[in-house]
């Protein structure tokens, strides 16, 4: 049975609980708990759970409420788990679960698989495969913000994180930049080079359940990392360190309004939260430290606070290079973003002096549920970008697409500083109209909302301060 076959089966579990209206994200976290439990007893970790906590009493329990002794189990590993990342995953544990007769047909259908032809590195795998599952289905929610993996894998690839580096996500949500990190350092080094010097892996997750999916993900795919329940954009930040890599998806939207201490190190205060996170990562960079950030549109364009953090980017970070994604990769069809990849200078001033932009959307494939992100869909742009990870391989914009093209620093100037550069010919915009699933049409709508309600909002805060 191969690991796609096991991710279906275990997926599949997931039919038995729509009764008790269980979401497929709540699911995954509560798939956590049973599958931490199942996966210690086959790969001999089982010494770090109390033994009255293992996945044998759960097979062995005969009694009717086999629901309450499952709650018992979680609180204990919560509260007196003698490892310390046990403790984190089973902290202030929540089941799903209303029904005995639910969770028993759960943990026996995880039993009846044949774990026993599965190595550590696969049950990795597993688990990743389940989070993708997740992300592509409409009614998770997750995948609205969800990386796709063939991005992930393409940013690492240009970035080319190295052995002994500190490799940080500051919106880490299941780990994903993280695991790619990982596994292109390990597939790039022989296994004594990565067990002498090891990649220090560092992330901040602000929601609980998805903060306890990232650490079970750290964990199975054996990571050295920090992982913070908490929030980047507050002091929360000081347990991090310097990067030498920064990869991040930062969450789309406005801050919600909050009583904790806000950052002082952050020169521009913003609502936005891309903002405030584009500052977090340039400013968290070692010197010569490479970045790559996924940003909405409005971050290239916006006036005000947006100019002046832009700025600030282009004179501390050498801005090398922008991927303008095509519509539809995300969820959420209205959502049209981009890729900044920047290296932060020896200086403060004057780093950037052009940047190259490649443009994946304009006259580019409708991407959506029926036709996904591939590897192959960013050759071309892998190419141009060249072998050196800052961004100083030698480039030409004679390329038959068109799609690639050098803009120097006073032409970025004379631009008013707006980075939203478009030259090719629309032939087609992505809107509302020309999109055919119910869900797609819902999930632009939605979209549409939510950028009006971030706009109101930041009026309203505008006012309110006058």
């Amino acid at each position: 049975m191969n690991n796609d076959n096991i991710v279906q089966k275990i997926w599949n579990l997931c039919n038995i609980l729509r009764g008790d209206g269980i979401s497929y994200h709540e699911y995954i976290s509560e798939l956590t708990y049973l599958l931490f439990l199942k996966i210690a007893k086959e790969n001999q970790t089982e010494f770090l759970l109390p033994e009255n906590c293992r996945w044998q009493r759960l097979i062995e329990y005969d009694g009717e409420d086999i629901l309450t002794e499952y709650r018992d189990m979680l609180t204990y590993l919560g509260g007196h788990a003698s490892n310390e990342i046990v403790r984190k995953i089973y902290a202030f544990p929540t089941t799903v679960f209303s029904h005995s007769e639910n969770l028993r047909a759960v943990i026996e259908g995880i039993a009846k698989i044949d774990w026993h032809s599965i190595n550590l590195d696969g049950m990795g795998d597993i688990y990743e495969g389940l989070l993708a599952k997740n992300s592509q289905d409409a009614r998770s929610g997750a995948g609205q913000y969800f990386t796709p993996r063939a991005l992930v894998d393409c940013i690492v690839r240009i970035v080319k994180p190295k052995l002994g580096e500190v490799i940080q996500d500051p919106a880490t949500g299941s780990g994903g930049f993280l695991i790619s990190a990982d596994h292109y350092v390990r597939n790039n080094n022989s296994l004594d080079s990565y067990k002498k010097d090891p990649p220090k892996y560092e992330g901040v997750e602000i929601e609980k359940g998805t903060y306890r999916i990232c650490l079970m993900n750290a964990f199975l795919h054996q990571l050295d990392s920090n992982l913070v329940l908490g929030d980047a954009l507050t002091t929360d930040a000081g347990m991090l360190l310097q990067a030498d890599v920064i990869l991040a998806n930062p969450p789309f939207g406005t801050k919600a309004s909050s009583a904790r201490k806000g950052r002082e190190d952050i020169t521009y205060v913003t609502t936005n939260k891309q903002l405030a996170f584009l500052q977090h990562i340039y400013l968290g960079l070692k010197k010569f430290g490479r970045a790559a950030v996924v940003i909405p549109d409005n971050v290239l364009f916006e006036d005000g606070t947006g100019k002046r953090i832009r700025q600030e980017l282009m004179d501390k970070c050498n801005l090398h290079t922008i991927l303008r994604l095509p519509t539809g990769i995300f969820y959420s069809q209205g959502v049209k973003t981009n890729v900044l990849f920047f290296t932060r200078g020896e200086s403060d001033k004057n780093n950037t002096k052009s940047v190259w932009i490649y443009d994946m959307r304009t006259n580019a494939i409708k991407f959506g549920k029926k036709r996904v992100l591939t590897p192959a869909d960013f050759i071309e742009f892998e190419n141009l970008y060249g072998i050196d990870p800052n961004g100083l391989s030698k480039r030409n914009d004679s390329v038959a697409s068109g799609r690639w093209k050098y803009f120097d620093r006073q032409s970025i100037v004379d631009r008013n500083d707006n980075l939203d550069i478009f030259w090719l010919p629309s032939i087609e915009e992505t809107t509302i109209e020309n999109l055919s699933e119910p869900d797609e049409i819902a999930a632009a709508i939605l979209e549409h909302l939510r950028n009006a309600f971030g706009e109101i909002k930041e009026i309203t805060e505008m006012f309110e301060s006058i």
